[in-house]
């Protein structure tokens, strides 16, 4: 029996919440053999969800980072056994490092740092989260940190974040450190591409404080930078290049990082996905359980590979507002009211495990 839940957004995170399902299941089922494998899409909270599932995974104190706001911040990375590294932009580089936000002064520099330092301990391939960004710089301040030289038209280095963006006229890549020989994944949980009405500025920069007249100019730096590496029309309408305020835009054209889907890559790194066929049954969940949870997030994955190994599923959410045609309970309608379970996720969490290990058996 695998639980496999995602975080409840704001209320408790995935290996709290597989902990909690976990004691109500066994409160009904003491003699079932559970194999708790929490899960995430690529977002903040990406490397604590590694961290609890995959055995031999070591946290590695990276040191001090350039924070979004160019202030020093704690770093640190995963390690995998097989030599993988995992790296969260979030933890240096996330909207909720800045006292206030800077959508144009905004850097991921730090999100380079942390790179270049699991490159520097061995790395062989790097995984990276992009959930989170306080930057719409389009992976620039990360690029400069892995030894991208970006210049305006007088030879000057450009300012950090979207701003500088503006003043790009050349990138010199020639002392761009190379990737890994594994390459590089990017988490990306979006289809955004990086330029246009549907892009990373203009979709993604308003929650982080842009304004209109910014948003304008953030997609002018973003063109500029494009422009600077070389890509084509094609390479800035791709599909979830637009992420992380660009980030996976840059990363992918400037280091050849390939853009994968969060959730389905992180099933296969937790080993959810090889666990499934030899599994009886799955419970996942998440905060709300909707149309949109099917279209790539945690639970429609979850859902997905449990299908295809022919195995039952459950899911426990906050709301539960669509039937997809597997048990579900939820928190809201267990404790009475959306306060009631979002001030005791873990009560109602342990309740709803318990309702499902009845109607799952």
């Amino acid at each position: 029996m695998l639980i496999a839940p995602d975080s409840l957004k704001g209320t408790i995170d995935a290996p709290d919440a597989a902990e909690a399902i976990a004691r109500g299941w066994r409160s009904v089922r003491p003699g079932d053999d559970l194999v708790l494998l929490p899960q995430a899409d690529g977002g903040e909270g990406t490397i604590a969800v590694m961290a609890a599932s995959v055995p031999g995974a070591r946290i590695v104190d990276a040191g001090v980072a350039t924070g979004p706001d160019g202030a020093p911040r704690p770093a640190w990375y995963l390690a995998l056994p097989d030599g993988t590294a995992v790296v969260e932009l979030a933890v240096t580089s996330g909207l909720p490092l800045m006292a206030e936000p800077d959508p144009m002064g905004a850097t991921t520099r730090g999100l380079g740092e942390v790179m270049a330092r699991a490159l520097a301990d061995g790395a062989r391939s790097i995984v990276v989260g992009l959930g989170g960004s306080a930057s719409t710089d389009g992976g620039a301040g990360a690029l400069e940190a892995l030894g991208l030289s970006l210049r305006d038209a007088d030879g000057a280095a450009v300012p950090p974040g979207g701003a500088g963006l503006l003043r790009v006229a050349t990138a010199d890549r020639s002392g761009l450190l190379p990737p890994p020989p594994g390459g590089v994944r990017l988490l990306c949980d979006v289809t955004a591409p990086l330029i246009g009405p549907g892009g990373a500025a203009a979709v993604f920069g308003p929650q982080k404080g842009a304004s209109p007249a910014q948003i304008a100019e953030l997609e002018h730096g973003l063109e500029r930078f494009a422009g600077a590496l070389g890509a084509s029309a094609a390479d800035t309408a791709a599909p979830g290049t637009g992420a992380a305020g660009g980030t996976a835009f840059g990363l992918a054209q400037a280091w050849g990082a390939e853009v994968v889907p969060g959730a389905r890559t992180i099933a296969e790194l937790t080993g959810l996905t090889a666990a499934l066929s030899g599994a009886d049954a799955v419970v996942t969940g998440e905060g709300r359980f909707d149309a949109t949870s099917l279209g790539g997030k945690v639970v429609g994955e979850v859902l997905s590979a449990a299908r295809t190994a022919g195995v039952i599923a459950g899911v426990i959410a906050g709301e539960v507002a669509i039937d997809a045609g597997v048990a579900a309970a939820s928190l809201v309608e267990l404790a009475g009211s959306r306060d009631a379970a979002r001030g005791e996720p873990a009560r109602w969490l342990e309740a709803a495990g318990a309702r499902l290990s009845g109607e799952m058996s």
